[in-house]
């Protein structure tokens, strides 16, 4: 049986933001029980970056993006070469 609490995506966000604010790590762990451990990895997953337009992205949002881009570039390259195989050609080219 698992030892650890589950806390919903709001929970940590709302601790990042305390974080943010001020608050230390250990004063957070003291505070709502949590481990070191695991406010690390929420800091980094829910850490806000403002980009360019003025955008505010978490590291979570952006690492969803990558794998997103990454998924859509591999389905061109599969519509590239399929459009490759399925295009006739004359006998010119």
């Amino acid at each position: 049986m698992n030892n650890y609490k589950k806390y919903d995506e709001e929970f940590k966000k709302s601790i990042v933001n305390l974080h943010q604010n001020g608050k230390t790590q250990s004063q957070l762990s003291k505070e709502y029980g949590v481990s070191m451990s695991a406010l690390h990895k929420w800091i980094k997953l829910y850490s806000q970056v403002r980009i360019d337009d003025d955008t505010i992205l978490t590291a979570k949002q952006i690492k969803d993006l990558q794998k997103r881009n990454a998924r859509l570039e591999e389905e061109n390259i599969i519509l590239k070469k399929a459009i490759a195989i399925f295009t006739p050609h004359s006998d010119k080219d």
